[in-house]
This record gives C-alpha cells, sequence and structure tokens, in this order.
C-alpha cells in the first residue's frame, strides 16, 4: 500500500514566522523516509472535522504546494481536494501544471465539488469560508455541473487542444498551456468523494484516482466494499478498467496504542482493494507521530 502524508492542522505553538519552518521539517522528514505522497486542504479557513477553532492558521493550499514543491525532491504532492468553486478552471489547470513542471511531474490534481451540502448564507453558527470571503458558491447541484466542465477542461487542456470550450457555465476561447505538464498525458487527475450516482460516475468517466471515506464507526468496511462495487459498475457501463483508478482514503491515525492497531487497519483497508492511504493524527504533527508514522511504513509496505 502507498502511504501519504496529510498536512490539515498548522496549529503548532510557534509564531506565525515558523510556520515555514516547521512545515519545511514534516515535509523533508516525509519526502526523505519514503512517504509516497504529501497533502494539503483547500479551505481557507479551518473546518469543524479537525477539531481546531475556525479561527485556527490555514495557510491557502496552491500557494502551499508550491512551497512544498520547492523544499523537496521525489514526493507526490497534492491538494485534498480542490473546490471547483474556488477558481476558474483554466487558471486551476494552468497553476496545477505549473507546479508539475517546476516539481518536475509531481502534481496530483486533486478536485471535488466541495462542500457536500449548500451551505446556507446567514445562518446561525461560524460563518461558512466562501460567504466569509466573498466567493460566490453555487449550489451543489450547479457545482457537479461545473466540476464536470472543469474535468473536461482539464483534459483538453493537458491534451494540447487549444480549441474553444463553450459550456453551460464555462466559455474559454485558446485552452492554451504552455508549457504543458511534465506527467504525460497529464497529472494523475483525483476526484473527493463518494457519491454513487454523480460522483463516482464522474470518477469512471475522467479520473485516474478517487478518493472514498474512512469513517471510524461508520462501518467503514461495508461502505468501501459498496463503494467501489459502484465504482466498478460505472466502469463497466462505459468499457472502462476499473483496475485503471487508484482507490485513495483519507483516514486520521492515533498512534495512542502503538503502531500495530493502525497498521492492521490499513491491511483491511487494502483488502478491501483501497491502494493508497493518506494518514493524519488528531492534531498537528510533532516528532513523536512523525516518528510513529515512519515505522508504519515498514509494516504497510
Amino acid at each position: 500500500m502507498k502511504l501519504g502524508i496529510g498536512l490539515t492542522n498548522f496549529s503548532w505553538p510557534v509564531p506565525t514566522g515558523e510556520l515555514g519552518a516547521t512545515i519545511t521539517d514534516i515535509a523533508r522528514t516525509a519526502d526523505e523516509t519514503g512517504f509516497d505522497s504529501l497533502w494539503v486542504m483547500d479551505h481557507f479557513f479551518q473546518i469543524r472535522v479537525s477539531g481546531a477553532p475556525q479561527e485556527s492558521p490555514m495557510p491557502e493550499a496552491y500557494s502551499t504546494l508550491g512551497y512544498l514543491a520547492g523544499i523537496t525532491r521525489r514526493i507526490a504532492l497534492g491538494a485534498m481536494v480542490g473546490s471547483v468553486a474556488y477558481r476558474h478552471p483554466g487558471v486551476l489547470i494552468k497553476t496545477v501544471t505549473t507546479l508539475d513542471v517546476l516539481s518536475g511531474g509531481r502534481m496530483y490534481f486533486g478536485i471535488g465539488a466541495g462542500a457536500p451540502f449548500d451551505p446556507v448564507p446567514g445562518a446561525p453558527g461560524p460563518v461558512f469560508e466562501a460567504e466569509g470571503l466573498g466567493i460566490p458558491f453555487p449550489r451543489l447541484a450547479e457545482r457537479f455541473e461545473r466540476l464536470e466542465e472543469t474535468l473536461q477542461i482539464a483534459h483538453r487542456m493537458w491534451a494540447g487542444d487549444e480549441s474553444p470550450f463553450h459550456g453551460k457555465h464555462y466559455r474559454l476561447e485558446r485552452l492554451l498551456n504552455s508549457p504543458n505538464s511534465v506527467r504525460r498525458p497529464h497529472p494523475p487527475i483525483l476526484i473527493g468523494g463518494s457519491g454513487e450516482k454523480v460522483t463516482l460516475r464522474l470518477v469512471a468517466r475522467y479520473a485516474d484516482a478517487c478518493n472514498l471515506f474512512d469513517l471510524p464507526g461508520a462501518g467503514y468496511a461495508d461502505n468501501l466494499a459498496r463503494k467501489i462495487d459502484v465504482l466498478r459498475g460505472h466502469c463497466e457501463d462505459i468499457g472502462r478498467d476499473p483496475a485503471e483508478i487508484e482507490k485513495t482514503v483519507v483516514t486520521t491515525v492515533d498512534f495512542t496504542d502503538g503502531v500495530a492497531p493502525v497498521a492492521e487497519h490499513l491491511h483491511a483497508l487494502g483488502e478491501l482493494g483501497i491502494q493508497h492511504a493518506l494518514i493524519t493524527p488528531p492534531g498537528a504533527w510533532d516528532k513523536s507521530s512523525l516518528a510513529d508514522a515512519t515505522a508504519l511504513l515498514e509494516l504497510v509496505r
């Protein structure tokens, strides 16, 4: 099984000016000890599932990926996952392509519809990040339409097809992408989410990888087995080999009881068909959790 690290919590007890040095230590450790991938979230405010306050530090995803590309040498990089509403697709594909070129072909293109719900503007409680920063955030059905158009644009830009794209939501008159990606035919496209009718259909048609949910206490084994089976059906519908699609999960790892129980869980995921696990601790990475994660590498390879 491949093993990746998620940088999702930046709440280290250090001055803001030392965040870069802290991130550098973690990224270089992951790069040098043999982890397969390193990921950031595409959020502007910290999210509830992290357990940290919304006001906690949350660097912008693609700026951070650019920094990570410059301080690492071999590890694959990506956003888990980019929200389709946050950037125009032409600019987004250009950004990912640039990172792929400058990193020597190490980028994933992680993309999704964004929040799996329709935030209500002005609702009681914490302000949703898009509303907070004034970013237009269409309803979920429209975001899925925009996601499919973005995927179509990505395939065409990476294929060198410069002809105009006139979709329902986007109009691009020349899909010029120079320099094009180092990774050919394109950086691996990873779609996040597990919706059976739309998301997994888009995975089958457009993606090289999917990201499913490994939620503790939620019957993960039955849930993941079903999702993989649904994806297989969508692939069969269009004549695609489902083995072409890398199956990934994000999973929170707690090393309180040692490394062995975590390794056992990852082996169980592998038996279900998961090929790439992206791990995060309950809080921010530190030297102890990094050491445990490094030990975990030896048990899951």
